[in-house]
């Protein structure tokens, strides 16, 4: 039987990158795919391409920023395939800015806050009474291996709000654990990305990044996709407030800086 046989996810982010490899998987899974994301282009595109392999989707252009946004992105969820089971909130943002305590301007901390965790939040506020009108759920918040230890390279605000992520995670696990809702995090390493192989081009670079990586790459968009599909099925029914990180064995390292 598929993973996620007849359930419903909503997935931020979803119109590219990760979020739309696993919006591919989870729909060959059996699940009801809403591709949240604020690209309508490649939104549709996504739902195509699952539409063409069998699967079911729809999109529905939603910043998650904003909480009428994320009302109605969850709203959309439940009139378009009648429920909620799996919230994915995956999108999220690092903009070139972003960078030490002292460079950061104060509307880049402002917007990477609004986005990657008070994003998180407002998905969450949302979509939780609809999965508990679905009888419970899963919920996958994505934060980041630098939510558990210091950035090689300075990304305050990003590093602040996926540390945040985090902790509210385990808040929303001790809140609804009895309700019928697990939520548990995702932490992921460095991705094989086009920007990723755009400075892995630069064999100095690549050297310098991979010596940091005991399985010596970067991982790749499937693996993390994959492990978000274990935490959204029924395969981790005893799993809630845990950190699940993909990360190539980074954080089990010990580096000097450089």
């Amino acid at each position: 039987m598929p993973r996620l046989d007849a359930k419903v996810a909503l997935i931020t982010g979803a119109a590219s990158g990760i979020g739309r490899v696993a919006a591919e998987l989870f729909a060959a899974e059996g699940a009801r795919v809403v591709i949240a994301d604020v690209v309508e282009a490649d939104g549709s595109a996504a739902v195509d391409a699952i539409t063409r392999a069998g699967g079911h989707a729809a999109f529905v252009r939603a910043d998650v920023s904003k909480t009428e946004d994320a009302a109605a992105m969850v709203r959309f969820a439940v009139e378009t395939f009648g429920g909620l089971h799996v919230l994915y909130n995956n999108a999220g943002i690092l903009p070139p800015d972003d960078a030490g305590t002292l460079a950061t301007p104060d509307d880049t901390w402002d917007r990477v806050m609004a986005v990657n965790l008070k994003g998180v939040w407002l998905g969450c506020k949302h979509g939780i009474p609809a999965l508990l009108e679905s009888g419970g759920g899963a919920i996958v918040n994505v934060s980041s291996l630098v939510a558990l230890m210091g950035s090689a390279v300075p990304q305050i605000a990003y590093t602040a709000s996926k540390g945040g992520v985090l902790a509210m995670t385990r808040e929303l696990a001790v809140e609804y654990s009895r309700r019928g809702i697990r939520a548990n995090t995702l932490c992921p390493g460095p991705i094989d990305t086009p920007l990723m192989a755009e400075l892995m081009a630069d064999p100095q670079w690549a050297a310098r990044r991979l010596v940091h990586i005991p399985m010596g790459r970067p991982g790749q968009a499937a693996e993390i996709a994959k492990a978000a599909l274990f935490l959204a099925s029924d395969e981790s029914s005893f799993m809630t407030g845990a950190t699940l990180v993909v990360d190539g064995g980074i954080t089990a390292a010990y580096v000097t800086p450089e």
